[in-house]
């Protein structure tokens, strides 16, 4: 049992080498998972040994995944192209450029041997100008926008070989801080919540693959002071019973301010499982690993239980990696580089993202 709970865990991975020491720990937890970051990103051949190696230790068929949304929230931009970011797409207004970025996502991602991409965002921009980490990484300003261009994104990404992620379950652009330092609280009415943010959601519970819960909290829908992560009304309640979803749900980072502020590293894995949570994202404190497994192995055996057959459910779908291949690299980064020219024209397409989100620590992990 100990063993096969690791599945539950989506760990992050220090640097760009896999050392013997993380090795070890990795090969007795066996993670369900792996999230890589800019950190673990040298050269393209660097990468894909990475990938290669991560999955070598793994007894199961591991999950791994990246955040390659676009703009400045693309882990591959130092060894391939930078896509246009959501906003953009939406500011071109072109359904047949954001399906082209789901394949081309979709391709250079296999190519390296990702098989889950943490997309699509399904927040809505209510203010593009807001500093809560979701500058520029919005589809559309209402819910009909959103549904109809990150519904675009996702399905050509899926048709590609890659699974999708819905985030951040049930919505957090009009959180006024940043829950990678803070822990928001959104006043928002079941009402108004039914008529934006969840109607998105709502409509993509039989689209994506898994969704990813976030960390900022909701007195409408939890009159308990902790985030929606870690919350059995919003998750197991709302997400899974009211709205139907019966797919992987996954925690934002654990390692964020938000839930920092909220509870100690076992008392938040811990809410985090019986919340309806499967997998619980660590992605700095590699280190905890283990201590991580034995906390999820502590918990009541019908909760792990159900969590481990919704993520075994989910990896029967994943893909395998592309051959690797220097020359299709070369090929899928042109083919990108096209398209930030067909949203943004060849000058904007020349200049990298510099929005002022980049304070955030969303493109610095």
């Amino acid at each position: 049992m100990a063993v096969e709970v690791g599945q539950l865990l989506l760990m992050g991975v220090p640097g760009p080498v896999l050392d013997a020491e993380t090795a070890a720990v990795f090969r007795r937890v066996q993670p369900g998972g792996f999230i890589l970051f800019g950190r673990n990103i040298e050269s393209a051949e660097q990468l894909r040994k990475l990938i290669d190696d991560l999955r070598d230790l793994s007894e199961v068929e591991p999950v791994i995944t990246v955040d390659q949304e676009g703009g400045r929230v693309s882990r591959l931009r130092t060894i391939s192209e930078e896509p246009p970011n959501a906003s953009q797409f939406r500011e071109r207004g072109d359904a047949a450029l954001i399906r082209r970025h789901g394949e081309l996502t979709a391709e250079v991602l296999r190519l390296f041997g990702f098989n889950l991409d943490l997309c699509p965002v399904l927040d809505i921009s209510f203010d593009d100008e807001a500093d809560n980490s979701l500058r520029g990484r919005c589809y559309g300003r209402t819910a009909p926008e959103v549904i109809r261009l990150a519904r675009d994104f996702n399905d050509s990404l899926r048709a590609g070989g890659v699974l999708s992620c819905g985030k951040h379950f049930p919505g957090y652009s009009l959180a006024t801080q940043d829950p990678h330092h803070a822990f928001p609280r959104i006043d928002r009415s079941r009402a108004e919540l039914d008529a934006h943010e969840l109607a998105v959601f709502r409509h993509f519970i039989p689209l994506v693959d898994s969704m990813m819960t976030g960390h900022v909290r909701y007195p409408s829908l939890d009159p308990v002071d902790r985030p929606a992560s870690l919350s059995p009304v919003v998750v197991n309640d709302l997400l899974r019973r009211e709205l139907g979803f019966t797919g992987l749900v996954m925690t934002d980072d654990l390692d964020m301010g938000a839930v920092l502020d909220a509870a100690s590293f076992e008392d938040g894995l811990a809410l985090a499982l019986t919340a309806g949570n499967d997998l619980l994202m660590i992605c700095h404190r590699v280190e905890l690993a283990e201590q991580a497994r034995d906390v999820v192995a502590a918990q009541p055996r019908p909760v792990v239980e159900a969590a481990l057959e919704r993520v075994g459910r989910f990896k029967s779908r994943l893909q395998p990696p592309a051959r690797w291949s220097p020359g299709e690299l070369e090929r899928i980064t042109r083919a990108i580089w096209d398209l930030r020219v067909a949203v943004l024209g060849e000058e904007r397409a020349r200049q990298r993202s510099t929005e002022a989100g980049s304070r955030s620590p969303v493109e610095r992990y």
